[in-house]
């Protein structure tokens, strides 16, 4: 019996060719973002482990152009009950570092400015691909019978948009609840030059 269970964990952790899939890390983190923002729809969860998986998303050239942006998000931004920081997907690879970390004066622009540059220009290719991480959120979230709002609309969508390795932004769901502002951090720099000031 212990053969067994033992079998069916390490199937459970890594596919065919040993690339890891930790399927009991991925359920905690969709169960722990509703928790933690119930409004979150289908396409919220997509975006958190999308973020986890390629991190920015791409190369940031201008550098002054990143910074713009940061300031005008900045000044626009009103009243937030966001944390400072929390992890991306399951393995928390890429952090969101929120822009109250900012406005509260713990870390400057230029140092979000300058972590979020270099975690972009960083990324590694990941071993598994986007498609094959998809399925398995779905076959969780199926399995487990976890609700979600607009389940039904939004995954063909969200499914061809991973065909395609592609971006989406927050639902509108979640915007309107939570109003997030943040940048993605790549693990080790968080935790060496900003997590520090965050405590």
């Amino acid at each position: 019996m212990r053969k067994i269970l033992l079998i069916l964990a390490i199937a459970c952790s890594f596919n065919l060719f040993g690339q890891s899939i930790d399927t009991i890390a991925m359920r905690s983190a969709i169960e722990r973002q509703l928790v933690t923002y119930p409004e979150s729809t289908l396409q919220d969860i997509y975006k958190s482990f999308y973020q986890e998986h390629f991190g920015p998303g791409h190369i940031i050239n201008d550098t002054a152009s990143a910074r713009h942006y940061l300031m005008r998000e900045l000044s626009e931004m009103g009243e937030t009950q966001s944390p400072y920081f929390e992890p991306t997907g399951s393995q928390g690879d890429y952090v969101r570092v929120y822009l109250s970390a900012v406005a509260d004066s713990l870390i400057t622009v230029e140092q979000l400015l300058d972590a979020f540059v270099r975690s972009a220009n960083s990324r590694q290719e990941p071993a598994v691909s986007w498609m094959e991480k998809w399925e398995t959120i779905i076959s969780i979230i199926q399995a487990n019978k976890i609700e979600l709002e607009g389940f039904e609309t939004d995954l063909p969508l969200l499914t061809e948009a991973a065909r395609n390795n592609q971006a989406v932004h927050h639902s509108s769901r979640y915007n309107e609840a939570y109003h997030p502002h943040y940048r993605i951090v790549e693990r080790g720099i968080f935790e060496i030059e900003l997590k520090p000031s965050l405590k």
